[in-house]
């Protein structure tokens, strides 16, 4: 007879589901086999989650940004100038995990060639911080978007600078590794998209309404009215500051978005938009613009 320790462990170990008895990297895989990459999921500040990058890729993100500050000659990720470290920079935190993921993913950041979007938000003055920015995405341009003038070769990975932009720099560049993050002040401008892929704006610098009760009738038309623009243009749209604590009005506002065609919702929340997305977008991996 066996003991019953000894009959209580292999029935214990029976039940353990499959992935358990896996090694670590087969679990991992598995994992991220079944990650849906979902295309209007925007990470805001996404470094300050507990695994940057990685928390938003566990999530389904397509769109992560990045506040960065350059620092004794690096580009060091932090919100505030006082929080920067050494150990936390550009390449450390996003270009070198995500040159991993593209290596792993034969070219795409998620198998199966989803675009993926990276939002560089310079914090420090603007010039001298997007030389360095230049620099160090030309060490990576076999997996970044390419932009000229008039063309635009799609990349695994579309970097979009924020932020302090040195507009005019980028202008004078022949070949650059990165778009220009335009303002409601860009819609509609003659400047094409292959230099301002990106409508992003402030919600509540155009919007009253904060999701309790219905949408005012003129700032609904007025949200309709700037996605067809961009869209017309071939830009995407995104705005930030809509609210974001996990109440019903949240979710109010994130449905008129989805609705109006607006590409990305932005959040601090990565299971909350993950979860609303997945039940309430019909496409959730479909972007409503291609360059």
């Amino acid at each position: 007879m066996k003991k019953w320790w000894l009959t209580l462990s292999l029935a214990m170990a029976a039940a353990l589901p499959f992935s358990a008895s896996m090694p670590a990297s087969a679990a991992i895989e598995n994992h991220e086999s079944q990650v849906v990459p979902l295309a209007k999921a925007h990470a805001h500040n996404d470094y300050e989650h507990t695994r940057p990058l990685y928390d938003a890729l566990d999530h389904g993100f397509t769109s992560v940004e990045a506040d960065v500050w350059l620092k004794d000659g690096d580009l060091q990720v932090a919100h505030n100038e006082t929080d920067v470290s050494p150990e936390r920079t550009l390449k450390t935190l996003y270009l070198d995990p995500l040159k991993k993921k593209v290596k792993q993913n034969n070219g795409s950041v998620y198998k199966g060639g989803k675009d993926f979007l990276l939002w560089i938000d310079v914090k420090s003055e603007g010039k001298t911080t997007y030389k360095e920015i230049d620099k160090q995405l030309a060490e990576y341009k076999d997996m970044l978007t390419k932009f000229t003038n008039k063309k635009v070769k799609q990349g695994a990975i579309t970097v979009i600078i924020s932020g302090n932009r040195d507009r005019e720099g980028m202008q004078n560049q022949t070949i650059r590794y990165a778009g220009y993050d335009g303002r409601m002040s860009d819609l509609g401008s003659n400047t094409p998209n292959s230099f301002i892929p990106v409508i992003s704006d402030n919600w509540t610098n155009h919007f009253t309404w904060q999701g309790v009760g219905e949408m005012p009738k003129a700032e609904h038309e007025k949200l309709v009215n700037i996605v067809k623009i961009a869209h017309t243009n071939g830009q995407m749209v995104r705005f930030w500051a809509t609210p974001d604590m996990p109440l019903p009005n949240r979710e109010a506002v994130w449905k008129e978005l989805l609705n109006a065609g607006v590409d990305l919702l932005n959040t601090d929340d990565l299971p909350g938009l993950q979860e609303y997305l997945l039940k309430n977008d019909p496409h959730p991996t479909k972007k409503h613009i291609k360059w």
